[in-house]
């Protein structure tokens, strides 16, 4: 996995629904129709879903509605984006020839890398249907065809276009994880998401996400193979592990000078780690100023490119390719000496706080009207970002190692008007540095000092200099007024 701050302006290509469109459903290009073959193969999910409710965390959410596509693969399995079933809490599936819609569940997940697997209560539905099969990576120019059901139609629809890209890129769904992706000039819509991306009657990728009309026109993306060919080998054991991760920053060695500096000058290539995240795969095998030659005997370039079944990719793609627990090896060089490390793999913390989470409820803890809340993307962006110190914090909280010290960061979000807090009139909100004396790295932290013996509890935020007292008997009587007047359920949820 190898983790880029995310491209705005890439989007999904779920379509909410909607109950009626201008104009004719989209057909075939060119008027074609879909191969009958294809047509048995490609599926249409319609979702009902629940978006969690950031701002107010013991509201249920609102429910929406959306559209995407899925292609039936082996073992009568559905493969689609996760995107699309996300948050889901009703799933229907229909292609052509069928009358009725079939309900279907999510059987499993992978955020990190946006695809899912389905599964259909009735095993009628796959009759007459065929079962696609994973292809490899296109070749640049060469010519393939989006398979799906865009803008809201109910036909297959078909579009042709050639691949222009093969490269590393955010996927928008996580908000932080990159992986390969091939761009291709197919006319990619709402609605195509999940659908499949066929060459020589081979699943080729996965279309999932695309630049706005006002940035880009027909630029689409898809999934490629070996993506999904490692997320179906980490389920093939029953469950998904996810991706891991080298934890390290680096950064190329291609000016002579630092090269010479370096003294790596008569080295062919090589990049420079700047730095090795605690508890990651590479603590205690790597470490700052190290220069990275090969991996797994890949020579690395000094732009920190390898050669990968015959194509030039990023060092990452190496690691992209393993499961966790797998080994990977490094031949470096450091203090001038040239030596070989070896090591097993292991998850992506502590980056999960920056990715979006789905199929959660939003962990929250209420005391005296005043709401503390754990600090992540959902958070964040259900607040917007005018804070300058949450902002930062948010943002540096892997590259400045700020969850050494809170590896759960806990924000002071709301104050619910009560006399209890109205002292606390026109506090904004902050992070929590302490309570009762008692440092905060965690939601449960704060619930453990709230009911340690006081009469009154303090609560300290950073940068902020004057104190919050609140007298605990009062906070004690003022609970089920707060609860009821707010028409709240509980005081806490603290369970992911």
């Amino acid at each position: 996995m190898h983790y880029r701050r995310l491209i705005p302006i890439l989007s999904f290509l779920m379509l909410p629904c909607v109950t009626e469109l201008p104009g004719k459903a989209p057909t075939a290009e060119a008027g074609a129709p879909p191969p009958a073959d294809l047509s048995s193969s490609v599926v249409r999910i319609e979702v009902a879903m629940q978006e969690p409710d950031y701002r107010s965390p013991w509201d249920a959410g609102h429910i929406e509605g959306g559209v995407g596509s899925g292609i039936v693969i082996s073992g009568k399995r559905i493969l689609t984006n996760a995107h699309v079933v996300s948050n889901a809490r009703f799933i229907t599936l229909t292609r052509e020839g069928v009358s009725h819609p079939f309900i279907a569940h999510v059987r499993f997940i992978a955020h990190d890398c946006d695809l899912a697997i389905l599964s259909v209560d009735d095993d009628s539905f796959f009759n007459g249907t065929k079962e696609l099969s994973i292809g490899g990576v296109p070749k640049i120019e060469s010519a393939v065809s989006v398979y799906g059901y865009p803008l809201g139609g109910e036909r297959l629809s078909v579009t042709r276009g050639v691949v222009s890209r093969i490269d590393f890129e955010s996927y928008s769904h996580s908000a932080v994880d990159s992986h390969l992706v091939i761009q291709i000039d197919a006319a990619i819509n709402p609605g195509n998401s999940g659908g499949p991306v066929l060459q020589d009657g081979k699943v080729v990728g996965v279309a999932f996400q695309g630049y706005s009309g006002e940035v880009a026109q027909n630029v689409g993306f898809m999934i490629p193979t070996p993506v999904i060919s490692r997320f179906l080998l980490d389920i093939s054991k029953g469950s998904y592990t996810g991706y891991t991760d080298l934890s390290i920053s680096y950064r190329p060695l291609i000016s002579p000078a630092s090269r010479k500096a370096l003294g790596v000058d008569q080295l062919p290539g090589g990049i420079l780690v700047t730095d090795v995240q605690e508890k990651g795969s590479s603590a205690g095998f790597l470490q700052q100023g190290d220069i990275l030659v090969a991996i797994d005997s890949h020579p690395i370039s000094s732009d920190g490119r390898v050669d990968l079944e015959g194509a030039s990719v990023d060092m990452p793609e190496v690691v992209e390719r393993k499961l966790a627990g797998d080994k990977v090896s490094f031949d470096i060089l450091r203090d001038g000496t040239l030596r070989k490390v070896e090591f097993s793999l292991l998850g992506t913390w502590p980056f999960h706080m920056q990715a979006r989470a789905y199929d959660e409820k939003p962990r929250y803890l209420l005391y005296g009207g005043l709401l503390f809340q754990p600090m992540d993307r959902n958070f964040m962006e259900a607040i917007g970002s005018g804070d300058l110190r949450l902002r930062r914090t948010f943002e540096d909280f892997v590259d400045r190692h700020l969850y050494l010290e809170r590896p759960e960061v806990v924000v002071l979000s709301r104050i619910l008007a009560d006399p209890v807090n109205k002292d606390c009139d026109g506090l904004h909100p902050g992070i929590v540095d302490a309570i009762n004396g008692i440092k905060i790295r965690s939601l449960q932290d704060a619930k453990t000092a709230f009911s340690s013996p006081s009469k009154f509890d303090v609560i300290t935020l950073l940068g902020n200099g004057v104190p919050i007292v609140l007298k605990r008997q009062e906070v004690m009587n003022a609970t089920p007024r707060i609860l009821e007047s707010y028409r709240i359920p509980a005081v806490e949820n603290l369970n992911p």
